[in-house]
């Protein structure tokens, strides 16, 4: 039977990185990628470690199932020993399907590849798709108000604050800071869209120092 659940299932594809649907066949390039710099170990984020790998893939695709995520495994295009392997994982969660909104959230990546022209064109790719093609009017992003990283990466996109939820969460690391979490929640819209596509264009093809 087709899948009626908004979005479709989609591999998107670029030069840096493709999305593809999750799978447990992932399950041992994540939790290979998890192991690369204990990102699991950070108390900002919800990375899952490699034992907890097979349990996060199965929530994961459980929430696909009741059409609240839509979860893609990334996998790493670039020449070298990490080439067509799963290197992280990104979704299209906290989906609205009768408002036509979603947020690109619970996203990590190995620290190999982190802060590099991957995560430019999965982020380039993820939102032209929700907006081209499934013409969303908004789409959210949300990080732990001390995730400093986190929050500068999603400025750079061009995403707008719109505001901090307080005491949002209980925090999976309740002795680090606290333990709630706030979290802000950013957005970029339908009308903001063209420029935020041009400055992202750029920034993948801009020279890059050696």
């Amino acid at each position: 039977m087709p899948d009626q659940r908004w979005p479709d299932a989609v591999t998107l594809q670029g030069a840096h990185v493709r999305l593809e649907p999750l799978a447990h066949s992932h399950h041992d390039e994540l939790a290979e990628a998890s192991a690369d710099g204990q990102l699991w170990r950070l108390w900002y984020t919800s990375v899952p470690s490699p034992e907890q790998m097979t349990a996060e893939i199965d929530r994961r695709l459980a929430l696909r199932e009741a059409g609240s995520m839509l979860p893609f495994a990334v996998i790493s295009l670039a020449a070298g020993p990490l080439q067509g392997r799963a290197v992280g994982m990104t979704t299209y969660m906290n989906i609205d399907a009768a408002n036509q909104r979603l947020e690109i959230g619970s996203t990590w990546y190995r620290q190999a590849v982190q802060r590099g022209a991957l995560n430019t064109e999965a982020k380039l790719m993820l939102l032209a798709h929700a907006f081209d093609r499934l013409s969303c009017i908004a789409v959210e992003f949300r990080t732990h108000f001390m995730n400093q990283q986190s929050r500068r990466a999603i400025e750079r996109l061009g995403a707008k604050l719109d505001g901090v939820l307080r005491s949002h969460q209980i925090n999976r690391h309740p002795d680090a800071f606290g333990s709630l979490r706030d979290t802000c929640i950013y957005s970029i819209t339908a009308a903001e869209w063209p420029a935020v596509q041009a400055h992202l264009q750029h920034q993948l093809h801009k020279p890059r120092n050696p």
